[in-house]
């Protein structure tokens, strides 16, 4: 796309010129009636004034380096400013890959990639694309989570909005102050639960930046319409409190009424600020918190909690993928959770309501088939008065057990899922005892960073004699057992979460709905194919991502139209060639 950039000499304003037909509030004027997700199509009501010269060189929506051309470089006061040579953004990107191979600690990579968004934004997307299978691990999980621990050590410059409690009756005026006013996603944290690692306070930060870098790599939603937010309302992290770097507010967490108000003024702000459609996805909040927010606002705004309903989405593909694998329908195996938190729970009740659908049974019939385990052994009917709200719809009949070895043995499920946080609870013993009640024992350890895993794949392999078909939340490399080469795959949130949010932009869906979740989890299994179960897989590779996505997002605003829920009229006649359309692509764009 060429675009015209005017300048005057001394870094006064130029102007980025649009096509007059893109003038309507916040986007392009197509027959959908709302911008698109792509930023090469974004149009704004005003001009937009971008530098010229040395200002231009630090803006990194706009600074390509040294990919400027001659004429570039003449018509926009740069002659000087760069060396003479002319570099592709193709040969940019692999000088940057090759700095970034050198490095072996994986924060070191972290770093180089965050400094690289700071300076050149569409560069920094095109690695990210072209390598996901690599970098992945680097822009989050696992080593996001060392990031947000030492985040206030290796912060440099913001990269959200912090909206702490000093700026209580004051959240919409915070809000304002972002640049951006054509927002689509928000994701937000408390930092009271980042992945396994407990509370970060401020620190985690690290999260909803890493996950809206990955809604525009994976899910294509343009970097401008993404905002991440850390909601501070303190930290209960002592260690963190006494820390010398810290950046967030100095004192216990807020609770109870005091922080409901807080949320309540922070989400009403955001609709004010943002409209009905801006999609906001909790993330990390802990458990009590995740389950309350997620009801109180899923009736009156656009929210999805990653940690309940995209953990639960992915986790239902893989194993509708499995069937393939293990044979019958979800229907005919039995699943044992350790772990009965957002996670557990939330992927339990999805498994309940997809095994409901498939075989019209009532819900109540279908949970009876999974089963979960907390710290205290297996939920059963007489701890029911003791339990929280969301844990009780999973106490069955039994009598009570005490560890997940006597589970497994009492239950005998065909399917183990760890969403404990707590590493290595998958001992041999219980691995073990799976292989000797399946042949082909389906074994999930969910919990993340890798540290948390319940167990490792070359544990699952090796303990289960090359049987089980494996799946982590983190990566784990490729095990050889008994000169067999196996695949572990990966149930990792990513496979969802971008395409379901592009599915509620380009539907412009007003409400998140279970089915939805239903329609992302079939499309992502239905992306599953023969070579890929060949290898023991139940997720397809990483390197497919974005076709994968525009198939979910097609799927989920499939949906939405379906319900009633969609709000951008009339509906694409192919929704996955309008997704396809609708996603940014990070190359560099001509300026004349």
């Amino acid at each position: 796309m060429e675009t015209t950039l005017k300048g005057v000499r001394g870094g006064a304003p130029s102007v980025l010129d649009m096509d007059p037909k893109f003038t309507v509030g916040g986007g392009v004027e197509d027959v959908y009636g709302e911008d698109r997700a792509t930023e090469g199509q974004l149009v704004t009501p005003w001009t937009i004034s971008v530098a010229s010269g040395y200002s231009l060189l630090r803006n990194p929506r706009f600074n390509k380096g040294l990919a400027f051309d001659e004429k570039e470089r003449e018509a926009h006061y740069l002659s000087g400013l760069l060396p003479p040579t002319v570099l592709t953004q193709q040969l940019q990107e692999k000088k940057l890959m090759h700095n970034i191979r050198q490095y072996q600690v994986p924060l070191q990579k972290y770093m180089a990639l965050m400094e690289l968004e700071e300076r050149n934004e569409r560069l920094f997307y095109k690695l990210l694309i072209d390598n996901v299978e690599e970098l992945l691990p680097v822009v989050y999980t696992p080593t996001v989570g060392e990031a947000c621990q030492k985040y206030g050590s290796i912060f440099r410059r913001p990269q959200g909005l912090y909206v702490s409690l000093k700026e209580k009756g004051k959240i919409l005026e915070v809000l304002k102050n972002w640049p951006e006013r054509s927002i689509q996603v928000i994701v937000v944290t408390d930092g009271e639960r980042i992945l396994g690692l407990g509370d970060l306070g401020c620190q985690g930060m690290g999260i909803p930046v890493g996950k809206l870098a990955l809604y525009t790599a994976l899910g294509g939603v343009r970097p401008s319409a993404c905002l991440p937010i850390t909601i501070d309302v303190g930290t209960n992290n002592e260690r963190l409190l006494n820390e010398e770097f810290y950046i967030g507010l100095r004192q216990k967490r807020a609770t109870g009424k005091e922080y409901a108000d807080f949320l309540h003024e922070f989400m009403t702000a955001v609709k004010q600020n943002y409209g009905e459609k801006v999609l906001v996805q909790f993330e990390d909040f802990a458990n009590h918190n995740a389950f309350e927010l997620l009801a109180r606002y899923g009736t009156t705004h656009l929210v999805f909690n990653d940690d309940i309903q995209g953990t639960a989405s992915v986790v239902l593909a893989g194993l509708i993928a499995a069937q393939k694998l293990l044979g019958g329908s979800l229907a005919d195996h039995k699943f044992l959770f350790l772990g009965a938190g957002e996670a557990g729970t939330g992927i339990a009740e999805l498994i309940a309501h997809e095994m409901s659908k498939q075989t019209n049974a009532p819900l109540e019939e279908a949970r009876k088939k999974i089963w979960l385990v907390d710290s205290k052994g297996l939920i059963v009917s007489s701890r029911k008065d003791s339990l929280q709200q969301f844990k009780q719809p999973w106490a069955h009949e039994h009598e009570p057990v005490k560890d997940l070895l006597s589970a497994v043995e009492a239950v005998k499920p065909t399917v183990l899922i760890g969403t404990s946080g707590v590493g290595r609870t998958f001992t041999k013993e219980v691995i073990e005892a799976m292989a000797s009640i399946n042949e082909k024992p389906l074994i999930l350890a969910l919990s993340n960073p890798t540290s948390q895993s319940e167990c490792t794949a070359e544990e699952a392999y090796t303990w289960s004699q090359g049987r089980a078909i494996y799946a982590s939340g983190s990566p784990f490399d490729p095990v050889e057992y008994n000169g067999k080469v196996y695949m572990p795959g990966q149930a990792n949130n990513a496979y969802i979460f971008p395409g379901f949010g592009l599915g509620l932009i380009i539907s412009g869906a007003i409400r998140v709905h279970d089915s939805m979740l239903l329609a992302a989890s079939e499309a992502l299994a239905h992306q599953v194919t023969q070579e890929h179960f060949n290898k023991g897989l139940i997720y397809p590779p990483f390197s497919n991502i974005r076709t994968i996505s525009a198939h979910i997002a097609a799927n989920v605003a499939a949906k939405a139209y379906e319900l009633g829920l969609a709000s951008r009229l009339p509906q694409p006649a192919n929704l996955v060639k309008y997704a396809e359309s609708c996603m940014y692509t990070p190359n560099y764009r001509t300026y004349r």
